[in-house]
């Protein structure tokens, strides 16, 4: 009966430290997540900010973006330029 008990808690511990692991993964990727949507909304109020497009909807924005895309590209300093290694 006690060896029965004590496997009974070894599983319950072991259940509870799957269910600690998940938690933990979820908040890391909560985290992340919250960090990314707050650099989204900074971003996206310089845009309209420096632009002065408040007025226009997500699809207008996108659209002007796009016919600017190609010379902020190519014509960005290289400080501002992703690095590929």
């Amino acid at each position: 009966m006690a060896n029965n008990d004590l496997n009974d808690i070894n599983k319950r511990i072991e259940k509870l430290k799957i269910q600690k692991n998940i938690l933990r993964a979820n908040s890391e990727q909560n985290v992340n997540r919250k960090i990314r949507t707050r650099k989204l909304i900074q971003k996206g109020a310089l845009l309209e900010k420096y632009f002065d497009i408040e007025h226009l909807s997500p699809e207008e924005t996108e659209e002007l973006l796009k016919i600017f895309s190609e010379y902020v590209k190519a014509n960005s300093p290289k400080k501002f330029k992703k690095n590929e290694d």
